[in-house]
């Protein structure tokens, strides 16, 4: 067996803040337990009060970050463990080093119109960016860069939650 084939797959679903990247990873992980899938969810907001913390919003801060959720999920994923792996990660650099190095890796790209995204900010973050409080925010005032050949787009203003894990289970079993 190549090295590939042994370990699980790695779901790295990005997209803006308020896209529903954690909506749909948290039921995603429910229904792939429920198979009784081992996997582990690794969301963008807990990583950062945890094993990121300290790490600002920099370029380079934003690299490391998602240098260590790569490092993360390589360790479940060989271990067979399906990690689902909720960030923004704003530029193709992160996602193309994430392609490269986990073998496994799947890009979900969870596509929502800037208006919807911040129509649903419960937390009043696009607010603070467009009033200036919040400097380098993705899609305000640091860029996102929309994913080249995502394996699958699931477009949150058009589906369901249920629609888009539904797609995300079907790329499982492709």
């Amino acid at each position: 067996m190549s090295r590939r084939s042994k370990q699980a797959p790695v779901l790295w679903l990005t997209g803006l803040s308020g896209a529903g990247k954690s909506t749909i990873a948290s039921l995603l992980t429910e229904k792939l337990r429920e198979q009784g899938r081992a996997v582990e969810w690794l969301d963008g907001d807990e990583l950062r009060s945890s094993i990121c913390k300290g790490l600002g919003f920099s370029r380079e801060d934003r690299m490391e970050n998602i240098r260590r959720a790569v490092y993360i999920a390589g360790l479940l994923s060989r271990n067979d463990v399906i990690p689902i792996v909720s960030v923004i990660s704003p530029y193709r650099e992160m996602r193309e080093y994430a392609r490269r190095t986990l073998p496994r890796y799947m890009e979900v790209f969870v596509d929502c119109p800037l208006e919807i995204c911040e129509q649903r900010d419960v937390k009043g973050l696009y607010a603070k960016a467009r009033s200036g409080e919040i400097p380098a925010f993705t899609g305000i005032s640091d860029p996102y860069e929309i994913p080249a050949q995502p394996e699958l787009t699931l477009r949150t203003a058009e589906q369901t939650t249920e629609e888009c894990v539904a797609a995300v289970l079907q790329l499982l079993t492709e």
